[in-house]
């Protein structure tokens, strides 16, 4: 029986282990010209995304993500998208990680979780998947290499549009949002495109339907938008 309870415990072991680091967490560091960087990191289901922008203004530095798995004590991240690094993109890293109750060591860094992944009610990776237009929806196809996928934790959101083929960055926004009687607020807290909508905050109207997340309002601009999100399966 012992024998039979330590072996359950080492194959268990990376599951627990990785879904350890489901949520949001964070670390800040200094540029040495008295700015402060913070760096996000969201990890869902298999799938996880790093922001660094500077504090408070929110200025974007960086973005790197893709999907993850776990061996042992190693974290294997293969990116999807870098855009510091676009010769990353397509490449799997190894980084040995550790994780001790809110706290994460992953390579040169230490983390805080922010999260867990609750309350939850969009956590995840998301694809978009169809936008209406005249009244109708037109799907879009996911498993091209363009995408534009959204993942949250369960206070935190990225969306990053990119393109796996061309290894090709094009933009990224996020920070904080919550999602209250049918009600999805984004909390802009970085944006690639456009520094001064840091600080805005966006609502618009959400639900689920067969799974897919319905999602419509105004964007940034002010244009109107209704889109479809679904979840990420590959």
């Amino acid at each position: 029986m012992k024998n039979i309870l330590i072996t359950l415990c080492l194959l268990l072991t990376p599951f627990l282990h990785g879904q350890d680091l489901q949520g949001a967490w964070t670390t800040i560091e200094s540029d040495g010209k008295g700015y402060q960087v913070e760096h996000t990191l969201i990890f869902t289901g298999s799938y996880f995304s790093e922001a660094i922008f500077e504090k408070p203004s929110g200025k974007f530095l960086g973005t790197k993500g893709g999907g993850y798995s776990v061996s042992g004590d190693d974290l294997n991240l293969t990116y999807e998208y870098d855009s510091r690094s676009p010769g990353n993109v397509g490449t799997t890293k190894n980084d040995a990680f550790s994780v001790t109750e809110n706290n994460l060591e992953l390579g040169k860094l230490s983390w805080t979780k922010i999260d867990n992944g609750t309350p939850g009610d969009l956590f995840g990776a998301w694809l978009i998947s169809g936008r209406k237009r005249d009244g109708e929806i037109v799907k879009r196809d996911t498993s091209g290499p363009r995408k534009t996928m959204k993942i949250l934790s369960g206070t935190r959101f990225q969306w990053i549009a990119y393109n796996t083929a061309t290894k090709e960055f094009m933009g990224t926004g996020g920070g904080t949002y919550t999602t209250i009687d049918g009600k999805y607020t984004e909390n802009i807290g970085f944006f690639s495109r456009d520094d001064s909508r840091v600080g805005a905050s966006l609502e618009f109207n959400y639900e689920l339907k067969d799974g897919d997340w319905h999602h419509s309002g105004f964007s940034s601009k002010g244009n109107p938008i209704y889109e479809v999100w679904s979840k990420r399966t590959q």
